[in-house]
């Protein structure tokens, strides 16, 4: 298997090589690897302290995974941070994220990228968000006795995981030194495959993230006199069928207004948002031209805002739901006691299922059930407030992972205050 391993090492770099030449987000991957020893060892050197090294796949993983790094550097001030990215999608949105001291791309695993960044590092602690897992880099820490976790770790069956040569990838979960996971059905998946790591049912720490992020103040004037004496449904991270299932939504009532964040702010597809929703203005505009008088959408185009912004909502509504990798993160709706829509492919999010069977979400697949659905709970207030708490009471019930994680590493004294 390690052959097969180090051929796929080989091909991805050519491949992506190859596809940095046209495709921008390839560019941004190869372009951000470069002279990366320099650059690591340099950083490692402006400062003094001991490292924590935190990975993440790309931004929802570093998402999964802020509110317990937050959580470290607020108790443990004496240890420096370094944050990896393996996708740009991640490391260009949180490059200049404040509470870490080091933000790098994560160097293709390969025995001589692992062994420079650990002895360039030196970690004290290593913790990987839900998944990510690199032989090299995990094997390299397990032989120097470097304690390394693995969080928020979802398992189901379909994934490499547990496929026809799956026995090398779970061989790589006994290098941690223990693995925190969301729920009981992946500890016991982890157990039918006899993975032997230590292994503790804490929950997701993207509750804790969410809660803390509706718990603090928020205000936006030109947003506010938009919402003002309206219902509104507040769409995010959407993608074209979604705003095709938002554009007949509107069609159909009227009166109901719209904020939609895409999950893209490109010129072009902020133009194509306009195109489609003829009565709508962009915020940037709004917050300097004052809101025009016919103006029943408004469009987000700025990032940074959508975590803050379902807090307005009378319904919500996530994307992603209509392409195969996904909805989005519907936590962030229903943390504010909103109903959440999403399209039909929502196989990977428990959250979304836990929240249908309490009647707090909705999953649709074509517009006519969109509309009728939305009809129907606009007109029973009673109801609307009934299943908004529920999905209130959902979120504030599974809050703790955070905690958990890091009641774990003071009793095995994993990272030691200066102050102590």
């Amino acid at each position: 298997m390690m052959i097969l391993y180090n051929l796929f090492l080989i091909l991805y770099t050519f491949l992506i090589r190859l596809a940095s030449l046209w495709n921008p987000k390839a560019r941004l991957w190869v372009e951000g690897r470069k002279d990366f020893k320099t650059k690591i060892a340099s950083a490692c050197l402006a400062k003094n302290g001991p490292i924590i090294w935190i990975h993440c796949a790309s931004l929802g993983e570093f998402e999964q995974g802020r509110e317990l790094l937050e959580r470290i550097k607020l108790i443990y001030p004496n240890y420096r941070i370094l944050v990896t990215f393996f996708s740009p999608s991640g490391f260009e949105a949180k490059k200049k994220y404040t509470q870490a001291d080091m933000i790098f791309y994560l160097p293709l695993d390969g025995k001589k990228n692992a062994i420079f960044l650990i002895d360039t590092i030196q970690p004290k602690l290593v913790i990987f968000v839900k998944y990510d897992s690199w032989y090299y880099y995990l094997s390299t820490l397990k032989s120097r006795n470097i304690p390394t976790l693995l969080i928020s770790a979802k398992f189901t069956k379909n994934l490499s995981l547990f496929g026809f040569f799956g026995g090398f990838l779970r061989n790589m979960l006994e290098y941690y030194t223990h693995i925190f996971v969301q729920d009981e059905a992946s500890l016991a998946l982890l157990k039918e495959y006899d993975v032997h790591a230590p292994i503790s049912i804490t929950g997701d720490t993207r509750f804790d993230r969410v809660i803390d992020i509706a718990n603090r103040s928020f205000s936006h004037p030109a947003i506010e006199q938009f919402c003002t004496n309206n219902q509104i449904l507040v769409a995010g991270s959407t993608w074209e069928k979604d705003e095709e299932m938002l554009e007949h939504l509107q069609q159909h009532i009227p009166e109901l207004k719209f904020i939609i964040a895409p999950h893209e702010v490109s010129t072009h597809k902020i133009a194509r948002l306009q195109k489609q929703f003829p009565n709508s203005q962009c915020l940037s505009t709004i917050e300097v031209d004052g809101i025009a008088s016919k103006t029943n959408v408004l469009i987000i185009d700025s990032i940074g805002l959508l975590s803050k912004l379902y807090r307005y909502g009378t319904l919500c509504y996530v994307g992603g739901g209509f392409k195969k990798t996904g909805i989005h993160n519907i936590l962030e709706a229903s943390v504010y006691g909103k109903i959440v829509f999403f399209g039909k492919y929502y196989d990977f999010s428990n959250e979304a299922e836990e929240l249908i069977k309490i009647g707090a979400a909705y999953s649709i697949d074509n517009p006519e059930l969109f509309t009728n659905t939305v009809k129907l709970l606009l007109s029973d207030k009673s109801a609307l407030e009934k299943k908004n708490n529920q999905a209130k009471k959902y979120t504030d019930d599974n809050k703790g992972a955070t905690e958990k994680i890091m009641r774990y590493l003071e009793e095995n004294r994993l990272l030691i205050n200066s102050t102590n």
